[in-house]
């Protein structure tokens, strides 16, 4: 059972559980905003309110996924910061997934085919896109390209379907560490954001000090 947590565009907390027997993925309780100001202000609360709903105590989990993205620095890194958090306070591992695989993911699970462009805003006039061609023979993501950055005007067609996500699912990220657990692929990502450009403001060099 796992806590996940994304914030690469709104907030989203999720909590998921695979049936040992059945190899049933579950979401248990899910909830989010798609806005993308309040990040820090949002997600304790979130991760309250998803524990509270599933009926789990935090001692019940086995660990906590979160997404990496791609993602703005300055919201991306609270989910990652929350989810290290968590997972260091109850002593249980911190498992980092692709934002956009678990989007890419959980359209397949849902029926879809061919290929796939993941879409999500990266702002400053910008989108983050991956590509993607099926889920291989353990049922993952195949990811052919990205993510990377590219102009809101400049977006290269599709190859075959473009789906444009305003909110990364929790309960997606969560499930796909899940399945890569069980079929032992895990890691999915390494455990590193992916902000696809530096961060708005960065520490000053100093000034030189003369005596």
């Amino acid at each position: 059972m796992l806590l996940a947590i994304d914030t690469s565009t709104g907030t989203s907390v999720a909590v998921v559980d695979r049936d040992a027997a059945s190899g049933e993925l579950r979401s248990l309780a899910e909830t989010g905003t798609v806005d993308t100001m309040r990040h820090a202000e949002v997600v304790g609360g979130f991760i309250r309110d998803a524990l509270a709903s599933a009926g789990v105590r935090a001692s019940d989990l086995s660990g906590v996924a979160a997404g990496m993205g791609p993602g703005p620095f300055t919201g991306l890194r609270v989910g990652i910061a929350a989810a290290h958090a968590f997972a260091l306070g109850i002593a249980k591992p911190f498992v980092p997934v692709v934002s956009h695989d678990a989007i890419a993911w959980s359209w397949y699970r849902d029926g879809g085919g061919g290929a796939l462009q993941v879409v999500t805003d990266a702002r400053r006039r910008e989108f983050a896109i991956s590509e993607y061609d099926r889920l291989d023979g353990d049922g993952l993501p195949v990811r052919t390209d990205g993510p990377r950055l590219v102009p809101r005007d400049d977006v290269p067609g599709a190859r075959g379907i473009r789906l444009d996500s305003a909110v990364v699912p929790a309960a997606a990220i969560g499930m796909l560490a899940e399945l890569a657990y069980a079929t032992g692929r895990l890691p999915l990502a390494d455990d590193a954001p992916l902000y696809l450009r530096a961060p708005d403001v960065t520490p000053s060099a100093g000034k030189r000090v003369l005596r």
